[in-house]
């Protein structure tokens, strides 16, 4: 009876696809966010705007970063898997040097690399440790905040992607994955999955095995970064024929 009472609790606490735990978060994620960006535009000059997301910002930095220092000091800490190198891991580091400065370089980069590789990770969590733990609650709190980040910048400060950004941001991508090869080759890691597929369901699963995969990948990605900018362009182009 207890086994079956273990499986149950382990079941229901899991991190699935569709499951509770995955689904919740996104939700509250949704609601936080119509709230929050109304509340934004409608109450606050634009200094208090960039304050408040820049607060935001530290916010989720600071929680990865907290999450790290808890997890080395546990004395659980490896340096091929755990250092924050995958790229929504480095993106929640950084991000606050774009609510900082809020560069119009950084936005043109960061829209697509949040949109492209953070919306995947959302959809398709690969999280190793079951709710609650402070690990679910990192992930979620990283990967749903640079979204609602970059959403700000685009719905709140107006801030649009152009055709050269597209290229602009593959570009410093392609930069990230030579850093990356180079910091897996010193390590013999496996960050940004370039030398084996995440563990749990992914769109790479449909691209092969390694390296596959990853050439696939390269080949898709101004494909995707295009897709990504066509709703901007329409807009554009709508606003433009009135």
């Amino acid at each position: 009876m207890s086994y079956l009472i273990y499986n149950a609790i382990f079941l229901l606490n899991r991190v699935t696809i569709g499951s509770l735990q995955h689904i919740v978060p996104i939700v509250f994620a949704i609601i936080f966010t119509v709230f929050f960006f109304r509340f934004s535009k409608r109450k606050l000059i634009e200094s208090q705007q960039q304050k408040v997301i820049h607060y935001f910002a530290l916010f989720v930095s600071l929680t990865l970063v907290i999450f790290h220092f808890y997890k080395a000091s546990s004395g659980n800490y490896n340096l091929k898997s755990d250092l924050p190198l995958y790229l929504c891991s480095f993106l929640g580091l950084i991000i606050p040097i774009f609510t900082y400065y809020r560069k119009y370089w950084m936005y043109e980069i960061l829209l697509f690399w949040i949109i492209a590789g953070t919306t995947q990770a959302v959809l398709t969590p690969d999280i190793s440790s079951d709710y609650p733990s402070f690990n679910y609650f990192r992930y979620w709190i990283v990967h749903l905040g640079i979204i609602i980040i970059i959403l700000y910048a685009t719905i709140v400060f107006k801030m649009k992607p152009t055709i050269k950004s597209v290229f602009k941001s593959f570009f410093a991508l392609q930069l990230y994955v030579l850093f990356m090869v180079a910091v897996n080759y010193a390590l013999e890691a496996n960050y940004f999955y370039l030398n084996e597929k995440p563990k749990s369901a992914s769109l790479l699963d449909y691209f092969g095995e390694w390296p596959f995969y990853i050439l696939t990948t390269q080949l898709i990605v101004i494909p995707y970064f295009l897709l990504i900018y066509l709703p901007f362009y329409l807009v554009k182009t709508n606003r433009n024929t009135k």
